[in-house]
């Protein structure tokens, strides 16, 4: 006879069996529900440009797509990437937000100051990295580098401390200036840069010139205006407004051989005497890394914004030789490039 305690043992191993081979057949079935799942929908990457669709826009674009690739995302395949361009009209870049939002990004690609100000001001939820804003705390943009408080992060282009390391270069190149006009439009440069370069010029014993302007006409009057008197030199500022007018600036500084230094390498490539900045494409690969990382779910407040490590100076030897400049050996054993 068997005991009721025996009874309930065998009951309760039966039991347990009954349910081992129940959690065993859906532990086995459940590779084959997941297969039949389908495949993860395909991420929208909206990337807004502050620039034209120019060579120059389409080479920074490349580069983040093909960072991108490295990291797994490949496009028609699980992302898809939507342009638009603003050219340098702030207007068009809020409305360009809006149009992105509408398409449902799952995350914003911004492409400086203005650009990174537009998107917040369309939305505090979608994720986005932006790039080449000098100073985004003062703009509104984070709350601080290291949290950024919201859903943006990025990386910064410059910090005050290198308007000193421009007006030095400039001073290498032609030690006769006593005058210096730097060049900004101050609805779209970060004005902390005008008060680094007021300082800086103080130090070297050169006069600084507020060359504010607000469109084509009025920078070509400005700069006009300056090159009338001798021992003066450009330095043009990092705006989305000089880049989008780095032609024409080259161009006028060219025919007034006004010698000018400029933030970025490709005013030197389109003819600009000299540079010094951040190596630009090296930006977008990091850009692409964390919108990687926020694509597999980490929060942009969780990526604290960084700052530039990598500089280049570039020299256009030819521009120099056009302006009668002899530059000295030391100068340009220092350059990463020089451009003949």
């Amino acid at each position: 006879m068997v005991s009721p305690r025996a009874g309930g043992r065998k009951a309760h191993v039966r039991m347990k069996r009954r349910e081992f081979m129940i959690l065993l057949g859906g532990a086995a079935a459940f590779p084959l529900a997941a297969r039949a799942q389908p495949p993860d929908r395909v991420r929208r990457v909206g990337v807004l440009m502050g620039i034209s669709d120019d060579p120059e826009g389409q080479a920074r674009v490349a580069v983040f797509r093909q960072s991108l690739q490295a990291l797994g995302w490949t496009e028609g395949r699980n992302v898809q990437f939507i342009y638009r361009w603003s050219g340098g009209d702030v207007v068009h870049a809020r409305q360009f937000a809006q149009e992105l939002l509408d398409l449902r990004s799952d995350v914003i690609l911004a492409n400086s100051t203005p650009i990174a100000v537009a998107v917040r001001d369309t939305t505090r939820t979608t994720p986005t990295v932006f790039v080449q804003v000098s100073d985004p705390v003062t703009a509104g943009v984070v709350q601080s580098l290291a949290r950024p408080g919201g859903n943006l992060t990025g990386f910064t282009n410059f910090e005050p401390s290198i308007a000193k390391k421009w007006l030095e270069l400039v001073k290498r190149v032609a030690p006769n200036i006593t005058r210096v006009a730097y060049l900004f439009n101050p609805n779209t440069a970060p004005l902390f840069y005008a008060r680094a370069v007021e300082t800086a010029a103080a130090l070297l014993s050169v006069k600084p010139f507020a060359a504010e302007v607000h469109n084509a006409d009025e920078m070509e009057r400005v700069i006009e205006q300056f090159a009338r008197e001798s021992d003066g030199a450009l330095l043009v500022l990092p705006d989305l407004f000089t880049a989008t007018n780095r032609q024409s600036i080259v161009a006028i500084t060219a025919h007034h051989r006004l010698p000018a230094i400029y933030p970025f390498r490709y005013f030197v490539a389109g003819g600009g005497l000299m540079s010094y900045g951040i190596e630009l494409l090296e930006t977008y690969r990091q850009a692409a890394a964390y919108v990687d990382r926020i694509l597999k779910g980490e929060r942009p407040n969780d990526l604290p914004v960084q700052q530039p490590t990598k500089f280049e100076f570039v020299i256009n030897l030819k521009t120099a030789k056009a302006l009668g400049l002899a530059l000295p050996p030391q100068l340009l054993a220092r350059a990463d490039e020089v451009i003949e």
